[in-house]
């Protein structure tokens, strides 16, 4: 989660949301990435999808079993279908994403398309700091 904070760092210093994730098999990093909407003028270009790209590349395959996905924030229904289609095992993330969260704030991929994919789910880690460089980035706008 480290790592993924590192990438939301970046989002931030890029004036985007600073959302970041990073995608592991067996203790190595397929990829890592950050929130690229504004750089890439892409609705679709948040982290999670950025990331199954480029680990789909990788691996020539857009299957991706036997993955644990780090984010700093809950995913959003896109991220969420996308994971949960992607076959990813596992999803750590950090901050409850109470707008649009589709793990447990608002909605319940996990549990509503289990038939999909039963994925396993930690929530809260280094949940503090991010939380924080969300508050940051906001009140920035503000």
């Amino acid at each position: 989660m480290r790592i993924a904070l590192e990438e939301a760092q970046k989002a931030f210093d890029a004036g985007d949301v600073p959302i970041g994730a990073v995608l592991v098999k067996n203790d190595q990093i397929l990829a890592k990435d950050h929130n690229r909407r504004e750089a890439l003028k892409d609705i679709s270009a948040h982290a999670e999808i950025l990331v199954m790209k480029k680990a789909s590349q990788l691996l020539d395959n857009w299957r991706l079993n036997g993955t644990t996905l780090y984010v700093t924030l809950e995913p959003c229904p896109m991220c969420a279908s996308a994971i949960m289609d992607a076959r990813i095992r596992r999803l750590v993330y950090g901050a409850r994403n109470t707008v649009q969260g589709a793990i447990l704030s608002r909605f319940n991929f996990p549990e509503d398309l289990a038939d999909i994919n039963k994925i396993l789910v930690t929530e809260g880690v280094l949940e503090s700091q991010c939380s924080q460089i969300l508050k940051s980035f906001f009140e920035m706008w503000r």
